[in-house]
């Protein structure tokens, strides 16, 4: 599909990327949702830990929330989009990837850019339960590049699965990563490298033949880690070699199921080539959206419901059964 327009235009404290971001990721609450947690033990032996929250009405209607790099199932742009569409006639299921809970996972691995493998396992398990007749994705960031990974890299995709919104994505993970160790960023990359070597370190005493003190003081920056665990932990050759192999963008033009991607011009987080323009173009089920202003997973909006939180109801919604059925 051509590139789609956008008249998001906040107030002019928000139409700087920088304190889009920060409001959104560190001072924005969202009150008033119940989660209830599900484990689900995975095939391999792990676990991921599932958080619910249901619409006040029945319905057959199911949005799958997948985070960030170091989020979780309880930062408020999960919160709020599981918020939303509780509002609006479907239950949300919020994935934490594994060891993103709040407890580490018990092997090795964790989670990465495109690891679709636990997608597929926690889609059967909700398939599984018959629950559900309309199933949608919605992904953040690395989410968002998880999500659109799966649905364009050959699965087998569910009938029951309508449509996708993928928000901030980083479609070339590569590029994504030399903009984030631009002296720009350097803020967020410090934060983000702190707590992936936090949490290597309580791995450590778990696979201490695996993970050394030498190979932690060696990761001064987030390519480090992603050469150092990442690539080693999920058999890849090292970061490039990972990069080439999540990147969402060369699976773009086989996307079957409507897919909306909506990334900020002024995502700091993201280069020219995480903006996939000519992909759209090419394939009628693949939506671009560019606002100007946003930041990475910002979109300030009123009454405290964020631009991409009203824009991924509204897509969906166009997408349902219902809406084909009119």
């Amino acid at each position: 599909m051509p590139l789609i327009s956008s008249d998001y235009s906040p107030p002019q404290f928000y139409k700087s990327g920088h304190l889009s971001t920060i409001y959104c990721g560190l001072f924005r609450r969202v009150n008033g949702l119940v989660q209830n947690r599900e484990r689900l033990t995975l095939s391999d032996g792990d676990f991921l830990d599932l958080d619910w929250s249901k619409s006040s009405l029945k319905t057959q209607k199911l949005v799958v929330l997948l985070h960030g790099l170091e989020g979780d199932a309880h930062r408020p742009y999960i919160t709020g989009s599981a918020k939303l569409f509780n509002q609006n006639g479907f239950d949300a299921c919020a994935l934490n990837f594994r060891g993103c809970s709040g407890e580490p996972n018990l092997l090795y691995r964790s989670y990465h850019s495109g690891a679709t493998e636990d997608l597929k396992e926690v889609l059967q398990h909700i398939l599984s339960t018959k629950q559900y007749s309309e199933i949608y994705l919605k992904g953040f960031s690395l989410g968002g590049n998880l999500a659109l990974k799966y649905l364009g890299e050959g699965n087998d995709i569910p009938k029951e699965i309508k449509a996708a919104v993928a928000v901030s994505v980083p479609c070339s993970l590569k590029d994504s990563c030399d903009q984030l160790l631009s002296n720009n960023n350097l803020l967020y990359a410090r934060r983000f490298k702190r707590h992936l070597i936090s949490k290597l370190r309580q791995k450590q005493p778990l696979f201490p033949n695996l993970i050394s003190n030498s190979d932690i003081k060696a990761i001064k920056t987030l390519k480090d880690f992603d050469d150092i665990y990442t690539s080693r932990a999920h058999n890849f050759k090292n970061a490039l070699d990972y990069y080439a192999k999540c990147s969402s963008l060369q699976f773009l033009p086989n996307i079957t199921v409507p897919s909306l991607i909506i990334n900020a011009k002024n995502d700091s987080f993201l280069g020219m080539e995480c903006y996939p323009i000519a992909e759209a173009e090419k394939n009628k089920k693949l939506y671009l959206e560019i606002p100007k202003y946003g930041g990475h997973v910002g979109f300030w909006g009123k009454q405290n419901i964020t631009y991409t939180e009203q824009r991924s109801l509204n897509f969906l919604k166009e997408n349902s059964f219902e809406a084909y059925s009119l």
